[in-house]
């Protein structure tokens, strides 16, 4: 099938030029103004949307923000004047894929417009296998000795209605293991509630639920988390931060099998699979006086002890590999890791476990300026953690001069040529084409050096 684009200008005589040129390639739709494009954009699905910048109605810059919200969202290259620059590189920052200053020849429209709608194509696909990778890959992602007891263990008692503790510190992935403990569970719903997130005189109402005028404001009945999750799974996180008064209601109905509402005497029967976790010692809590004992037996039924990321680094390249694919979906980049970046992350110390490695992965790809990840796009704290360059063999050392030298080179051709790539290449003595070829294997692109308009 064609893909479909969108061609927004004001002036007639120019939008025929431009539609003609792109018709041979793609199924073309026009607008004259703004406001005819965000009318357009909700009539159809367009891979491509090229845009004025300037435009009665509504401007290129408001076109771009309706694209972006779109479902999914089109590449949007903009066409702009010379005055008109700083708006298309601010474009470029809010998330336009490229622009062209007038003049310019049709072929280079088309040529940005294929590669914009390449990009578009490939995003999708990423977003595509992303969505089976969801469904069919488990989210306890490892292969050491600590992960793979896990998987057992939630494996074997998944669809048992046994309370489960986990234990492990912030950010080794509790709530992953809660939701696939609940979802093996094939029973009811699953609630989760952050036991420390909540005001301490709201917690009880919320879990418990409260009756009409119990609280300031309350004017009808209000069921709590434990009649939401009934027949199914109730997860409280961070159970150690639980006041002392709540522990005693919370023993109270998991030994009865039923609850009371705040301000209500009503017994309400209740039939719920607990999950609570912690990264607090609780045995500790319970010598000091601060964690009920009877609550804390009651809770270790089963209890599952989550490894930090340190304890098992063999998997860091297993989860890295995950949330590069979950980011590049996300921020419609295609990207892969160095071999230094990705012994960075297996030397860091990982205080913060799989939730730090995410979000790292996450700052990477959206900072990464080429197609390659390496140190200098990691977290700024991550960058110690890189091991010393490893001596090579004489080709290695050679190939990595070679390489460096090359993208100095580019690097300074493009500066000197003010990111116009056809005049670059003039100079370099090469095809537009091939140069491109050269741009993209050391990860340069040629907006970044754009200070006046090019053609």
């Amino acid at each position: 099938m064609t893909a479909r684009i969108l061609v927004v200008e004001d002036r007639e005589n120019l939008r025929r030029v431009l539609v003609q040129a792109l018709s041979a390639h793609f199924v073309v739709d026009e607008a004259s103004d703004g406001r005819e494009a965000i009318v357009r954009l909700s009539e159809a699905n367009h891979v491509v949307v090229v845009s004025d910048v300037k435009l009665p109605g509504a401007d290129g810059e408001a076109v771009l923000m309706e694209a972006r919200r779109r479902c999914p969202a089109p590449e949007v290259v903009l066409m702009t004047a010379f005055a008109e620059v700083p708006a298309a590189v601010r474009a470029l920052r809010a998330g336009a894929y490229d622009y062209l200053s007038k003049p310019f020849e049709p072929e280079d429209l088309v040529r940005v417009v294929q590669r914009a709608a390449e990009r578009y194509a490939l995003v999708q696909r990423t977003r595509e296998l992303e969505s089976l990778l969801d469904e069919r890959e488990s989210p306890l992602i490892g292969q050491s000795p600590a992960m793979l007891a896990v998987r057992r263990m939630v494996e074997r008692i998944g669809p048992m209605p046994v309370t489960v503790l986990l234990l492990g510190e912030s950010g080794t992935g509790k709530e992953v293991v809660a939701k696939e403990l609940g979802a093996r569970f094939h029973k009811g719903p699953f609630i989760a509630v952050n036991c420390g997130a909540i005001p301490e005189n709201l917690l009880e109402a919320e879990l418990f639920g409260a009756a009409k005028g119990a609280y300031s404001g309350a004017s009808a009945d209000r069921a709590g988390l434990f009649e939401a999750a009934n027949g199914g799974t109730l997860f409280l996180d961070e159970i150690g931060d639980l006041p002392l008064p709540l522990q005693v209601k919370l023993n109270r109905a998991l030994e009865e099998g039923e609850i009371r509402r705040v301000g209500e005497t009503r017994a309400r029967t209740v039939q719920i699979r607990l999950i609570a976790a912690t990264h607090r010692p609780l045995d500790t809590l319970v010598a000091e006086g601060k964690f009920r004992e009877d609550l804390y037996y009651r809770l270790k039924v089963v209890v599952i002890p989550l490894p930090p990321l340190r304890q098992r680094v063999e998997d860091i390249p297993l989860l890295a590999a995950r949330f590069l694919r979950l980011a590049s979906a996300r921020f419609g980049k295609a990207v892969r890791l160095e071999p230094d970046a990705l012994a960075a992350l297996e030397a860091a110390p990982w205080r913060g476990n799989v939730r730090e490695l995410r979000h790292a992965l996450e700052h990477a790809v959206a900072v990464c300026e080429g197609e390659a990840i390496g140190v200098s796009d990691l977290p700024e704290e991550l960058r110690a953690s890189a091991p010393s360059a490893r001596v090579g063999s004489y080709r290695e050392a050679i190939e990595l001069a070679q390489d460096r030298a090359g993208r100095e080179y580019l690097s300074d051709l493009l500066r000197e040529n003010e990111g116009n790539v056809t005049r670059a290449a003039e100079k370099a003595g090469v095809e537009r084409e091939t140069l491109h070829r050269l741009l993209k294997k050391h990860g340069l692109e040629a907006t970044r050096f754009r200070t006046t308009p090019s053609g």
